[in-house]
């Protein structure tokens, strides 16, 4: 019997995930690089920031920052094996989204749903790719899932501390936070035929929310000037994007959720698009008949989809992670209402037995860089391997005060120490009246402005040869100005090269 009680999905399918994040081991990102460096500063007495003496909220993750910070200060310090602390907070991470998968689907009547979701996301490239890749994400989707679970259990107080927490941990956590506080707000209503159990909104329950989200509002305030980070700011001024360019993107990705397009082609997308929107819609009905209050949660995917379509930002590859969870959920309940209707089991079974060979379709055994160990394709880390190298080619020569220009700042920043010109703008205020840029300037995204580089001439630049093609290597006040020491080979992005130029 003791044997038994271990042998459960809620256990087993946590470790799965654990085990399959400790796999593949770290993969670092770019992008977690930079709130690596935020928590070193904090821990060499600079505070929480980029570049020592200038308060720029550079980072999204305030709250990531800070746990990175407070580990570090028992694994090392300023020295501690950040990617590695990442790594472990991220696999416990993803482990509990698992447990909680499953808790949430048993409290929504469905159970099995919850155990299929739970052991594709275990596995899932899009989910264990940026927890091996130090990125917040993973901690943003426990608080996420943590606050789904304690709403449908009826605990608002834990519900609304998760959800301050997970605000904290991403701003987009509003796309979610926003219906559930309407919910919430119905449930206070005096009783009535809109609301036939009162549950009036309590002193603690507002403590858990509002003191850590008032908390970080008079620190940033403070500190920043602003407790909104700089970055969203700068993203919004430096990426030039079709109108259409971040629907077509989310609805690839909502049309393939167990990356079917690896093994059927993109044509199957036609298909996704037509199946899993009636699958979740029929979940969807199966469970608000009896829980009607849980609307909030199984309405986050379509939300999510419709604002950042919206909005239209650049689409990194982590913004596509924080629904498919609750889509994954949200498909598989539809399985078991037709698992009901037919009186069998198999619908479930099949799909999620097809779902975790699909997935499995997104995994390599022998990455063709980095780590010689299974981990997902798309856990794509050329581009910072290369930055590596650059960093610690140039770490010897550049001396203190001096100015080192990128577009990928993270791992350049992280290795070389070295203070950052962020020509993106989003660790460095004054790179954003440089945009936007005129459109022949543009090969990609990333492109430089030339005044940029001619105003506040850094003593280095790293970039990668598109990001220059069309207007700061045509520049004859930049050539007369940089003499180039390197030009490293690769065709990342369609580069000719990764460009490293020191001022004559």
């Amino acid at each position: 019997m003791r044997l038994r009680r271990l042998i459960q999905p809620a256990i087993l399918i946590p470790l799965l995930a654990v085990a399959a994040r400790f796999v593949p081991g770290p993969r670092t990102i770019d992008d977690a690089y930079i709130t690596f460096r935020y928590a070193r500063n904090l821990l060499e007495g600079n505070g929480l920031v980029f570049n020592p003496g200038e308060p720029v909220l550079g980072t999204t993750t305030p709250v990531y920052a800070l746990l990175m910070a407070g580990l570090g200060l028992v694994a090392g310090g300023s020295q501690a094996p950040f990617p590695t602390l990442a790594l472990g907070v991220n696999a416990l991470a993803d482990g509990l989204t698992c447990w909680l998968l499953v808790g949430l689907a048993e409290k929504l009547g469905h159970r099995r749903a919850g155990i299929a979701a739970a052991l594709v996301w275990a596995i899932a490239p899009m989910s264990v790719t940026f927890a091996i890749g130090g990125m917040e994400t993973s901690l943003f989707i426990t608080l996420a899932a943590a606050t789904f679970y304690f709403h449908s259990s009826d605990r608002p107080a834990a519900a609304a501390l998760c959800g301050g927490l997970s605000l904290l941990t991403r701003p987009d956590a509003l796309l979610f936070l926003l219906p559930l506080a309407l919910e919430r707000l119905r449930r206070s209503l005096p009783s009535g035929k809109l609301n036939p159990t009162r549950q009036p909104i309590s002193l603690p329950e507002i403590a858990a929310f509002g003191l850590p989200v008032a908390a970080w509002v008079a620190v940033g305030t403070a500190v920043y000037g602003n407790p909104v980070p700089h970055s969203i700011l700068a993203k919004v001024a430096a990426y030039r994007l079709t109108p259409e360019a971040g629907l077509v993107r989310l609805l690839q990705h909502y049309a393939t959720p167990f990356l079917e397009h690896l093994t059927f082609g993109t044509g199957y997308i036609a298909l996704g698009l037509f199946l899993y929107p009636i699958l979740s819609g029929l979940g969807a009905l199966l469970v608000l008949r009896r829980k009607p209050g849980t609307w909030p949660i199984l309405v986050y995917p379509w939300i999510y989809l419709a604002a950042f379509s919206t909005a239209n930002p650049l689409i990194f590859r982590w913004y596509l992670a924080p629904p498919l969870p609750i889509c994954f959920l949200g498909i598989f309940l539809g399985t078991e209402r037709l698992s009901r209707d037919l009186r069998r089991a198999f619908p479930t079974a099949v799909l999620a037995t097809a779902a975790i060979l699909l997935t499995l379709h997104g995994w390599t055994l022998h990455p063709d860089h980095g780590p010689d160990r299974p981990a997902p394709e798309m856990a794509f880390i050329r581009l910072e391997l290369l930055y590596e190298q650059v960093a610690l080619d140039l770490g010897g020569q550049i001396a203190p005060g001096q100015v080192l220009a990128a577009g990928d700042v993270g791992a350049l920043g992280y290795y070389t120490g070295a203070r950052i010109l962020d020509t993106v703008g989003l660790i460095s205020p004054q790179s954003v009246a440089y945009y936007p840029l005129p459109e022949s300037q543009y090969v990609i995204n990333y492109a430089i402005p030339p005044d940029l580089i001619t105003d506040l001439q850094p003593d280095y630049l790293v970039l990668l040869e598109v990001y220059g093609r069309e207007g700061l290597l045509c520049d004859p006040r930049f050539l007369d100005a940089y003499e180039l020491l390197e030009a490293i080979p690769t065709d990342l992005y369609g580069s000719h090269g990764m460009l490293i130029y020191r001022r004559e």
